[in-house]
């Protein structure tokens, strides 16, 4: 598999591509003024604490409040458990109140972007994360990420850098060893961890400094230097920057940390666009699209609400080549991939509902989950999948903490107000003749100017002459029309003259 990142900057935005053979997987985005929070530590002070919620807000310098619960504080805090676990079998968590007060200034990390009306998610669990390994200051265990699946290497990785804790006294403290450390050394290892132990030392010198609150005490990288630290890998053949002085602060970063791989680093300055030379745009402006096409000839219908994303399967003009069943059954192992691919594309998370094509066969059923799964096992997002429910969906739940890119890129239609319909010109005039009617019994005129879009008019004086005669002659009214090229079709105006 042919594995490529593709870094795009200029003055207003950085855009990192992560293409594989030649597709187009993952788009990350960072515009001027439209940054990412995540991974950032600020010291905040609580503004209002909401016992029925076991919830804060926290004032963190943005323009929202954001949103800390108890179990955040919790988790960093285990003498705050009490012995009482609940119906899980997990420990209780105390009152809020108990934990934190209206006014107390503490320190907090962001794991999840302000989202629509929501301000941020906050942790007291701070942690850092660097190429192979994450510090955990407030933990003292070893974890290993589940997607290293070898229990050799786990159980290697483990008692490496145990045995590296130990050598220098810091058994006190937790590391996660991140999928990255698959294979990885002591050398590797042990240079990450000291990178992470002058980090923390900067970021405990601030904290015993004393901080305001909306301090950012600790702030991530750069997009370009995030997607090396997280997103290359071994399977990386190469990573292209259009911009000189990206490419020089990369070069810098791959060399302190990811020395094994700097030369896959280069810089692109040929003649047209980066991202057109892939064909990168085009595939993001069919991203924003709802319907997406097989290549069988189906189709995915994709819908993203509030609530969660649902994905319509459909044959389309697929016909198949044998029977119904078949085509069915075809159509649904192409959608589990493409489907798949989409939501890592559009980065939709939360709850999303699966609507495949109706299956009879048991057997067919349980190949579509099983290409469902194994496609999901290359999302980098942890996924959470049931089986296919008795009215044939599937209901998952996929993580992700920034916005999704249809809410990154777009913003919702002035005039249906993000609906994605409009009022059609037949229901607009039945409105306009219900306005005429109650203008002239509230004011008694009798001359009124219509101004509405002139699909409305034309429509009004084509198919509406009857109803506008019988109004004009009930009422004593003269009525004239204008059409307003600047009116969105639902927009008008009754105008007594």
């Amino acid at each position: 598999m042919s594995n490529e990142l593709l870094v795009n900057v200029t003055p207003s935005e950085s855009r990192v591509a992560l293409v594989e053979n030649g597709l187009l997987q993952e788009l990350h985005l960072e515009r001027m003024g439209d940054i990412s929070y995540v991974g950032n530590i600020y010291m905040g002070r609580v503004e209002r604490v909401l016992p029925g919620m076991q919830a804060a807000f926290v004032d963190i310098g943005l323009a929202r409040t954001a949103f800390l619960h108890a179990g955040e504080i919790a988790r960093s805090r285990p003498e705050l458990e009490s012995d009482v676990v609940d119906e899980h079998g997990e420990p209780q968590i105390p009152p809020i109140g108990e934990m934190i007060g209206e006014g107390q200034s503490l320190p907090v990390q962001v794991v999840k972007d302000p989202m629509g009306s929501k301000g941020a998610r906050l942790t007291t669990q701070l942690s850092l994360p660097s190429r192979y390994l994450v510090y955990l200051p407030s933990s003292s265990n070893v974890g290993v990420s589940l997607r290293i699946e070898n229990e050799i290497e786990r159980a290697r990785l483990r008692e490496l850098v145990e045995r590296m804790l130990e050598a220098q006294g810091k058994a006190d403290i937790g590391l996660i060893l991140r999928t990255n450390a698959e294979g990885m050394g002591a050398t590797e290892l042990g240079r990450d961890l000291d990178y992470l132990q002058r980090l923390w030392a900067g970021v405990t010198e601030k904290l015993d400094a004393g901080c305001e609150p909306g301090t950012c005490i600790y702030e991530d990288l750069s997009l370009p230097l995030r997607a090396l630290r997280d997103l290359m890998h071994g399977g990386i053949e190469r990573v292209r920057f259009d911009d000189g002085e990206t490419y020089a602060q990369a070069r810098r970063f791959a060399d302190t940390f990811i020395g094994e791989w700097s030369d896959r680093l280069e810089s692109y300055s040929g003649p047209g666009p980066l991202f057109d030379l892939y064909g990168v745009e085009d595939e993001i402006s069919r991203a924003l699209r709802r319907k997406v096409s097989l290549k069988s000839g189906g189709h995915l219908t994709i819908d993203q609400t509030e609530a969660m994303t649902t994905i319509d399967v459909n044959t389309g003009g697929y016909v198949g080549t044998r029977n119904f069943a078949d085509t069915v059954y075809k159509t649904n192992m192409e959608a589990a991939q493409a489907l798949v691919r989409q939501l890592r594309l559009r980065n939709l998370g939360g709850i999303v509902i699966i609507d495949f094509i109706d299956m009879n066969d048991d057997e067919h059923k349980r190949q579509v989950m099983r290409m469902l799964n194994q496609a999901l096992a290359r999302d980098p997002a942890r996924t959470t999948v049931s089986e296919i429910s008795a009215l044939g969906l599937v209901e998952m739940t996929r993580k992700r903490t920034t916005e999704s890119l249809e809410h990154r890129l777009c913003e919702p239609c002035p005039h249906c107000g993000g609906r994605g319909w409009q009022k059609s010109p037949e229901t607009v005039c039945a409105e306009i003749l219900r306005e005429i009617l109650r203008a002239v019994r509230q004011f008694e005129t009798g001359r009124l100017m219509v101004l509405a879009a002139p699909r409305v008019v034309e429509k009004m004086l084509d198919e509406y002459t009857g109803p506008l005669a019988e109004v004009t002659e009930q009422l004593g009214t003269s009525i004239r029309f204008q059409a307003e090229d600047q009116y969105a079709q639902e927009q008008f105006d009754v105008v007594l003259l």
